[in-house]
């Protein structure tokens, strides 16, 4: 350990990549997505002798970073809550075979779903795991974290998983540093009934899990990030991550409260007795869904009262601010922070001489020619093409679903069924789907829209970049319905033959517009200037 004192200003998820870069990691995996992906990217400008290539998915990222864990080294796993249903199988088996090297896995969750489909709660995954779960309010604790996970990890031999929120990730505050350590050694596992997971290896590992759970609360109980503030009796507040930041906010010398700040888990179940016993009645305060406030009803019955989300006295869904957080204390009732009412929505669009523009212009004018056609979308940039002015795309669930959706609705006899996906969409979780298409002959026609880049989360390198034809090829599709177009205005007559073309093909066909982001293009440009 060295020690090194300087203040910085960073955001959460920054504060997060130098607490892993100075806790030792040897290598950080991940497949971008926000609020997360600042994360890999300060890692990856800071510091040079820590791997940090990005991953095609999250499963790939979390099996790398087990496989960097399996050889003594410490390694970070980053992803969006979504991206934690990617990695289930491997982050819920690396509990199991448990870790050798300090292994944290990183999920950042976005209540209100400013850039996401869903608002799920991954502190859920680390419960149904049974691993320890932190939950930083600040910036500095985030930082701090990260060492004190390590050592927790390697420890209990397990993974640890991380929970933060956008509101954290994506503000800023001052970070004082404090140490540094070193990488580990080289010093694969030996140990193989760990690692192979066989029935009979597997039942001895999870009876070890189990056993490892008093110990887990144990830690809970004792740890520095789980402490009770303040002697008011008429309420107590179990204040989880950032949501602590909001009650203090609402807290005077006049509060007749008391806080119990959560950010370890599982929940100290001694500590929640505790205030109970000497509190009228609980209010949990946390972003996200009512995990902890479930588990509190649950361990004090049902005559005690517990506030909370379940019962509308905090939001049911949405991220929390300190007004919806103070409207529950009973306290600052003005709302200084409430949005104001007068401000026109801009929805998002895409961008002046984007190459999907094009795209969806010559979609829609060959679908107009189909009564029944069917347009599946993806995850992307390219989803705005559900809105205004081109409304094309009547699908979006999840990474890779356009294709396999494509396929269902045409066995069932929709034609044309037409799937629109991006190049990093592509390689993450659309070639299986393809697979699926080709070997049953679908009748599809798939657009792999490649503008060269992972665009709608700052411009990564997409893992399929110029392998688009070979992939489609290799997965067994015939050469002749493999089609390059470029997407510009003057070429729309050929855009427009082409996509005819291969609707009319009785089988799987791929189209593939390229050309490359603009916004990547326009840093390129400068960068050379």
């Amino acid at each position: 350990m060295v020690s090194i004192h300087y203040r910085k200003l960073l955001l959460g998820d920054e504060a997060i990549a130098l607490g892993a870069v100075h806790a030792g990691i040897s290598g950080v995996y991940a497949y971008p997505g926000t609020p997360s992906t600042e994360i890999t990217e300060y890692i990856q400008t800071h510091a040079s002798d820590v791997r940090s290539r990005w991953c095609t998915n999250e499963k790939t990222a979390m099996e790398a970073a087990l496989g960097m864990s399996y050889a003594g080294k410490r390694s970070l796993v980053c992803m969006k809550h979504v991206g934690m249903n990617v990695a289930a199988d491997a982050f819920v088996n690396s509990a199991i075979t448990g870790v050798n090297g300090g292994l944290v896995v990183l999920a950042a969750d976005d209540p209100s779903m400013h850039s996401s489909q869903n608002e799920q709660d991954s502190r859920f995954y680390g419960k149904f795991a049974m691993i320890p779960i932190l939950e930083p309010s600040t910036q500095q604790e985030a930082y701090d974290m990260m060492m004190y996970a390590y050592e927790l990890s390697e420890e209990l031999k397990l993974p640890v998983l991380m929970r933060v929120v956008t509101r954290l990730a994506h503000s800023r505050a001052g970070v004082e540093t404090s140490m540094v350590r070193e990488q580990n050694d080289l010093n694969p596992d030996n140990e193989r009934t760990h690692w192979v997971l066989l029935p009979g290896n597997a039942r001895r590992q999870y009876a070890s899990l189990v056993d490892k759970q008093p110990v887990l609360l144990s830690s809970s109980e004792n740890s520095p990030y789980n402490v009770i503030e303040g002697k008011g009796r008429r309420l107590g507040v179990i204040a989880c991550g950032i949501a602590y930041n909001y009650v203090m906010e609402n807290m005077n010398d006049n509060s007749d409260f008391s806080v119990l700040k959560v950010s370890q888990y599982p929940i100290p179940v001694n500590a929640i007795k505790e205030m109970a016993l000497n509190c009228d009645e609980l209010l949990v305060a946390e972003d996200g869904q009512p995990f902890v406030e479930e588990q509190v009803k649950a361990l004090l019955g049902s005559d005690y009262i517990v506030k909370g989300r379940l019962d509308g006295t905090l939001p049911r869904m949405g991220e929390l601010t300190p007004d919806t957080v103070g409207a529950a204390l009973g306290v600052n009732m003005e709302q200084p922070f409430a949005a104001a009412q007068n401000v026109m929505p801009r929805p998002p669009a895409l961008c002046q001489g984007c190459g999907h523009r094009d795209v969806y212009d010559a979609l829609n004018k060959v679908a107009a020619e189909y009564p029944g056609a069917r347009i599946f979308g993806d995850i992307g940039c390219y989803t705005l093409g559900a809105l205004p002015p081109f409304r094309s795309i009547d699908s979006c669930v999840d990474m890779g679903a356009s294709i396999t959706m494509a396929k269902g609705a045409a066995d069932a006899g929709v034609f044309p069924s037409i799937a629109v996906i991006g190049d990093s969409t592509f390689t993450h979780s659309g070639m299986t789907g393809l697979l699926d298409a080709i070997n049953d002959n679908a009748n599809i026609t798939v657009i792999i829209s490649d503008n060269l880049t992972t665009a709608m989360t700052g411009g990564q390198d997409s893992a399929g970049t110029n392998k688009f034809e070979a992939i489609c090829i290799g997965l067994g599709l015939p050469p002749e319905h493999v089609r390059v177009v470029i997407p510009l205005p003057k070429n729309m007559e050929e855009i427009t033959n082409i996509i005819r073309e291969e609707i009319e093909y009785n089988g799987v066909s791929v189209i593939i517009p390229r050309r490359e982001c603009m916004q990547t293009l326009q840093r390129k440009l400068r960068t050379k200037k």
